[in-house]
């Protein structure tokens, strides 16, 4: 039943990567043109420092599957590419193997074809601190993830329907494991409050897992007989809207929901985050193209990215966040009810370009 499910959500996924209108709220956000900002390139590094981690790159291959035969020949694909580009790499939800142990290969070949990359275990917030200790030691995991998704086990047909012990558990987790614990959405969005009760219960990272990408009620609709749960399609926030929500509250913030290429990265650091995870996306390059393509596809990110950081004058991540950037449209009109102050977005760089890039 499981591995049914984990092949319906691949397939539902591929489908809405084809069906995608194109704008999200990325599109609200735009950088500010100072035309004599530009550096060299060579004095660019995209290497990412967060919550004691290092990373050579601000991308990372988010949770996507696993659990059933065609589910693991698509890790293996995601893993070669994640190894052959040095991008940190994340399981699908662990929950089939706790079920059933024979699924343990669909998600170690990430590890096997990877053995000295970042790799993320992902699990459910019931999962016990026991279990999500079995799961790291499967994949020798650098990173726990642990998911939140009330909304689409509400609309699964087959879903939980018990979440008030989420935050105890999750406190259990962190202090049970010695990896680092990044908790995520899945596609709703976390909220500021949702993070300052992450960052108190000892959360080392928030992963918004903003509305944008994979519309995981829309998947799980399409799994009822009779799809009565449409209503839902435009439940929560979109990732820059999570992303401006929740500055400044002292924990590392990951930015993933509706990532479509490299000018969304440069716009998800701008606003704050170490990095930018990605899963729809590359499950279609993956599908269509296999490892070498996705291969290719992350490389030219990569470049791509470098080149934005290069005109904006942005030698580092850190610096990303002091370029001036204009919020407009949707998102500027969420900030005003929810009191963020975009003005100050638009100026923050400063006289900084007034002689050259303020490096």
């Amino acid at each position: 039943m499981t591995g049914n499910r984990k092949d319906d959500h691949v397939r539902l996924a591929s489908e809405q990567q084809r069906q995608t209108s194109g704008y999200n709220h990325f599109d609200d956000v735009s950088f500010v043109h100072h035309a004599l900002a530009g550096i060299d390139r060579s004095e660019v590094s995209l290497t990412t420092r967060f919550a004691g981690m290092e990373w050579p790159v601000p991308l990372y291959v988010n949770a996507m599957t696993g659990g059933s035969v065609n589910t693991g020949a698509i890790n293996r694909e995601l893993a070669i590419a994640a190894q052959q580009t040095g991008v940190p790499i994340a399981t699908g939800s662990m929950s089939a193997y706790l079920k059933d142990e024979t699924t343990a290969d669909t998600f170690s070949v990430m590890r096997r074809e990877n053995p000295d990359g970042f790799v993320m275990a992902n699990i459910n917030a019931t999962t016990s601190a026991g279990q999500a200790r079995r799961i790291i030691d499967l994949l020798h995991a650098d990173a726990l993830q642990i998911h939140l998704n009330a909304i689409q086990e509400t609309i699964m047909p087959e879903g939980d329907r018990s979440f008030g012990s989420w935050t105890r558990n999750i406190e259990d987790i962190v202090r049970g494991v010695e990896v680092p614990v990044i908790v995520k959405e899945v596609g709703f969005g976390l909220s500021r409050e949702t993070v300052s009760t992450l960052r108190n219960t000892g959360v080392h990272v928030a992963d918004v897992g903003g509305r944008g990408g994979t519309n995981f009620a829309r998947v799980e609709n399409h799994r009822r007989p009779r799809g009565d749960y449409d209503f839902l399609d435009t439940w929560g926030q979109s990732t820059p809207a999570c992303l401006l929500d929740t500055q400044g509250l002292g924990i590392a913030v990951l930015a993933s929901g509706g990532v479509r290429h490299p000018l969304d990265v440069a716009r998800a650091l701008a606003l704050g985050a170490s990095a930018a995870g990605v899963s729809g996306r590359f499950l279609k390059t993956v599908l269509e193209g296999g490892a070498a393509a996705l291969v290719a596809q992350i490389m030219d990110w990569l470049d791509q990215l470098g080149a934005l950081m290069t005109a904006l004058g942005a030698p580092d991540i850190e610096a990303l966040t002091h370029r001036d950037v204009l919020i407009q449209g949707e998102l500027r009109a969420f900030c005003a009810d929810r009191g963020v102050d975009t003005g100050r977005l638009a100026t923050r760089s400063g006289s900084a370009y007034a002689g050259g890039p303020d490096g």
